[in-house]
């Protein structure tokens, strides 16, 4: 019997509605492909799709950055882009289907999306010619890297997620119900989102984003990928921030005691945006992990440091 820890959080008020906005698109950059030396933007046509994605570095590990809802390589992952080594990795971060500049069509939220991401996301990979290689992962975009190595054990070494969840928790479905009007999120959470979008297409696509949480919720028995974290097979990282209000502190500990091969790293104080609120200390973490932790060794969990 598989035992879950649950961890129940409580919104009271708008305040607490806007913290969780805030924790989940609070320091995404304004989307600027061009300003930085050394980053190559382009397009692979997957299916039909034009799928754009940007490439830093020049190093023997190629790393497939993964973003979030609504995200694009750019919003997700700058810190990892500027600051990560080029030298020991080559980073190619994307925007899936209907996200950022992988426009047209409109994103699609129909069937199991998430895993349609994966498949998507691998014939990118191919198609740069990179048959084998880590991912990093952020809340959809770890879903989706979990999906991926669970479906294709064979093109991936590591992989490492946070914000992430394998199902859907009772107060997280009543949460993402609460922010599906972003008439009650602030101009300032919005502005990003706009810039990127317009305000049309942001509005809608959220929208979608949450209804389709709520009928996984319904009718899937709130189970997102489940039986694909059993199978995850490579050296898998859970990074988590201990106050994340997006998603549960039960999760990692899920997600621990499905995948043999795999550990832990806490934020005490983190929330859902660790990446990009705790850029020096991830980035250090995550290279260790890509670079010295060694397949088929025991795990171990690992405790942060209060930032």
């Amino acid at each position: 019997m598989l035992v879950q820890f649950r961890h129940t959080r409580v919104l009271k008020n708008g305040h607490s509605l806007m913290l969780c906005v805030n924790s989940l698109f609070k320091c995404r950059s304004a989307v600027q492909y061009s300003v930085l030396a050394g980053m190559e933007g382009g397009k692979e046509n997957i299916e039909g799709i034009d799928i754009s994605y940007i490439r830093k570095g020049s190093g023997p590990h190629p790393v497939l950055c993964l973003p979030g809802a609504l995200g694009s390589a750019w919003t997700d992952f700058k810190p990892q882009l500027e600051k990560l080594d080029d030298k020991e990795f080559t980073l190619i971060a994307w925007d899936p289907p209907g996200y950022g500049h992988s426009r047209p069509p409109n994103r699609d939220f129909s069937g199991k999306f998430l895993h349609r991401d994966a498949d998507f996301a691998l014939k990118l990979m191919k198609a740069l010619k990179v048959p084998k290689f880590s991912m990093l992962g952020w809340s959809d975009g770890g879903i989706t890297a979990m999906i991926l190595a669970s479906k294709y054990p064979m093109h991936i070494k590591k992989c490492a997620v946070w914000g992430a969840n394998a199902y859907i928790t009772d107060e997280e479905i009543k949460l993402y119900r609460k922010m599906r009007d972003i008439d009650t999120w602030s101009e300032k959470m919005k502005a990003p989102l706009i810039e990127l979008y317009g305000l049309e297409y942001f509005k809608t696509t959220w929208e979608n984003w949450v209804d389709a949480f709520d009928k996984i919720y319904k009718l899937d028995s709130a189970d997102i990928c489940k039986r694909e974290v059993k199978l995850v097979q490579c050296p898998l990282l859970v990074l988590h921030g201990d106050k994340d209000p997006m998603v549960s502190n039960e999760h990692p500990k899920y997600i621990l005691s499905e995948v043999h091969n795999c550990r832990t790293y806490n934020f005490p104080f983190g929330k859902h945006n660790i990446h990009l609120r705790y850029p020096e200390e991830f980035n250090k973490v995550v290279s260790e992990f890509l670079l010295t932790y060694v397949p088929g060794g025991s795990y171990r969990r690992i405790q942060g440091e209060p930032s």
